[in-house]
């Protein structure tokens, strides 16, 4: 399984999301802490700086190295700061048929739409399931999937649901279609009877705007005839967190915000907790989809509940 992040509020160096804290985003590649298996397969980051040249085109980076060793990834991360950052370090199973290939790495963003998005879980049945899929994405946009993951495709679903995915969403039209999303792929599951458990933690930003989703299709379903291949997905479900706060950083030793929600101007959401001290953050529940935007330097965050 990926661990992924979001951060939307002041402008933050991106080491101290990638590099520096205890359990920060690339330590989290090969020592996770709520996770039982490393994540080996590539590491892609999307970062909007609303002071650069052109804020609403963010930062763009990609590579299937080991983002440990990525010497590219730690210069870049020393440097730039960002207001709105999606990150995402992918997990495979251990495969031969396993695609580790650019195409393939999190998060994606097709040309000429501001939405990104990243993905940590998997589709059981992707295959049969992919056809079906496909019939809901309009060809202007499946035009775009250049990989062979399930994640683009749940994402290619997110952008067909938005009124334009040439612009930012507005309102409620981003939560409303990653709810339409997870609808169309339990509908079309439900056809092919597909009842596996299948984990779908979604990561979604556009540098103005973020949204998190924790969900898993038929929890606890799996096939027991050989409890080894059981994937601990299927046990537990995928962690999610959130914290607000302040002046996020190094503060008497410990990596942490300041202050408290009524206070913050910024937001952090993430697979584990990236600081030590765990007792800012929050669980995002089961089911759970939750929205966040900052107007006038304060966060307005909101959590739906989906069925």
């Amino acid at each position: 399984m990926c661990r992924a992040l979001l951060y939307l509020g002041e402008p933050v160096p991106l080491d101290t999301l990638l590099h520096q804290p205890d359990s920060a985003l690339v330590r989290q590649s090969y020592m996770p802490k709520m996770l039982h298996m490393m994540n080996l397969a590539g590491f892609g980051l999307r970062a909007w700086d609303r002071a650069s040249r052109d804020p609403g085109e963010p930062w763009r980076y990609g590579s299937t190295e080991l983002p440990i060793f990525d010497r590219n990834l730690e210069s870049l991360s020393r440097k730039v700061e960002a207001s709105a950052v999606l990150a995402h370090v992918r997990g495979v199973s251990y495969s031969t048929t396993a695609d580790v290939t650019p195409a393939n790495v999190h998060p994606f963003q097709f040309p000429g739409m501001p939405l990104a998005m990243a993905h940590n879980g998997d589709l059981a049945r992707f295959p049969e399931l992919k056809p079906a899929l496909a019939a809901h994405v309009p060809a202007a946009i499946a035009r775009h999937v250049r990989g062979t993951t399930d994640s683009e495709w749940i994402y290619a679903l997110v952008l067909s649901g938005l009124p334009d995915p040439a612009r930012r969403p507005e309102g409620d039209e981003l939560a409303n279609a990653l709810q339409r999303a997870l609808a169309i792929i339990r509908r079309e599951r439900d056809r092919l009877g597909i009842d596996s458990s299948s984990s779908v933690n979604l990561f979604a930003c556009d540098g103005t705007q973020l949204a998190a989703v924790r969900y898993c299709f038929d929890f606890g379903r799996y096939a027991t005839e050989d409890p080894a291949r059981v994937h601990e997905a299927n046990l537990h479900y995928l962690s999610l967190w959130y914290t607000l706060g302040r002046d996020y950083g190094l503060h008497g030793g410990e990596w942490r915000m300041t202050g408290d929600a009524a206070e913050a101007n910024s937001i952090l959401v993430a697979s584990e907790p990236l600081t030590k001290d765990v007792a800012s953050w929050v669980e995002l529940p089961e089911y759970g989809l939750l929205t966040a935007t900052v107007a006038g330097g304060r966060p307005s965050m909101a959590v739906r509940y989906l069925d």
